[in-house]
């Protein structure tokens, strides 16, 4: 199965809610607020009151219509399901910090859905100002990959390596690919959790918090690096963007490469 795409996203939130490290980028212009360690009913009702408040309702009506596909006033965007949480590789782990898990909670995805049947992702994410949703993407790549997950290493952790836009499931001291930029990382047959460590230690180790790398605001956030095609390319999580309800939709191109591995 292949899945051959770019990805369109707005940031819809002036501070940095989640922070990626090893990313080339300006400096967030606040310090990124943690997340929950885990996901309780309560964050879940949070995200659910964030993704489905009038505002955001308005914003993805302009999103679903920035291309002419729908008009916006036809859009009647609906928040589908309930939101999943979404993991990024952690730096602690990078780190090599006795007791660190592969993977920590970034935000929660919500997925919406136009009359025509686009869909789009919201990222919500908890902020200096409470729970937010701080960015919005095309596509389903969050449930998708968490569906493949589950499929391929039931109960184990899927999250993403953001700084090569690679999916992974991790379990019992094992790591599978579930997209290629993993496979390419990982091999088509997965890799140890200890082998994985060492390899992201020797790629990310000197760009973790705190290194020169960091303090030159090069570690974490938003890059405004241009793709092949001139556009803005995410680099990871959101870090700058405009107040959502002053939202005037403006996209942002991430290339999608590779295939899915199924």
């Amino acid at each position: 199965m292949t899945a051959m795409s770019k990805r369109v996203s707005v940031a819809v939130l002036a501070a940095s809610a989640v922070a990626v490290i090893g990313v080339a980028a300006p400096q967030a212009s606040a310090a990124p607020v943690p997340q929950p360690q885990s996901v309780t009913a309560e964050t879940r009702a949070a995200a659910a009151q964030a993704a489905g408040a009038p505002d955001t309702l308005a914003t993805l009506s302009r999103f679903f219509a920035r291309e002419g596909k729908v008009a916006m006033d036809a859009a009647r965007p609906r928040i589908e399901g309930e939101a999943i949480p979404v993991s990024y590789l952690s730096p602690d782990f990078v780190a090599g910090k006795a007791g660190a898990s592969v993977a920590r909670l970034e935000f929660l995805a919500s997925k919406a859905v136009s009359s025509d049947g686009q869909q789009a992702v919201l990222w919500t994410a908890r902020t200096g100002a409470g729970w937010q949703v701080v960015n919005i993407a095309t596509g389903d790549d969050e449930f998708r990959y968490a569906q493949m997950g589950a499929a391929k290493l039931p109960g184990g952790t899927v999250f993403r390596e953001p700084q090569i836009d690679a999916w992974y499931v991790a379990r019992g001291g094992r790591v599978l690919p579930l997209d290629e930029d993993a496979e390419r990382a990982v091999g088509a047959g997965g890799t140890s959790l200890a082998a994985y460590r060492s390899r992201v230690t020797r790629a990310y180790g000197d760009k973790l918090p705190g290194s020169a790398y960091a303090e030159g605001g090069m570690a974490g956030g938003y890059s405004a690096a241009a793709d092949d095609a001139g556009a803005p390319v995410a680099a990871g999580a959101v870090a700058g963007g405009l107040a959502l309800g002053a939202l005037g939709v403006v996209a942002v191109r991430r290339a999608r490469r590779g295939r899915t591995v199924v």
